[in-house]
């Protein structure tokens, strides 16, 4: 069977500050990721240590971007990151609080989606260091386009 992909190219921010091991936790995520239906990963940043962003009384955050490729229209694609956050023990807490993982879909292509509870490109990505560092390492044409 032949897995329709797009050729959008499709960068997911990932984020980690709890648990044992957090390099663990981003490389999970990172599989996990690669193994939703019609998605492959191209490439993946190192991982980053940043301090948090909005709520800082928390422990530094593990940061990291991924390039895949994906079938998966947008809100399919987010459905299932949330289903992966959840499968990779992210808990709910309160609104920048700390999370085994985190998944944001950063850019898809070229597309603009404003819907309730996605809008990509992702508000302000361009102002969070954690995301800008590691999407510089991958896609420095994609990083340069957005200044």
């Amino acid at each position: 069977m032949t897995v329709r992909q797009s050729n959008e190219r499709v960068f997911i921010g990932l984020g980690t500050n709890m648990g044992e091991d957090l390099e663990r936790n981003l490389q999970q995520a990172i599989d996990a990721i690669g193994a939703l239906p019609e998605t492959e990963i191209v490439r993946a940043s190192s991982f980053v240590s940043t301090a948090p962003w909005g709520v800082t009384d928390q422990p530094r955050f593990l940061n990291a971007v991924v390039e895949i490729r994906t079938g998966l229209e947008p809100l399919p694609l987010l459905h299932g990151l949330k289903q992966l956050e959840n499968e990779l023990g992210r808990v709910p807490t309160y609104r920048w609080g700390p999370r085994a993982i985190d998944f944001d879909i950063i850019l898809y292509g070229q597309r603009v989606v404003d819907l309730p509870g996605l809008t990509i490109p992702h508000p302000r990505y361009r102002e969070r260091e954690f995301v800008m560092q590691p999407l510089r390492e991958i896609a420095p044409e994609i990083a340069q386009e957005t200044l």
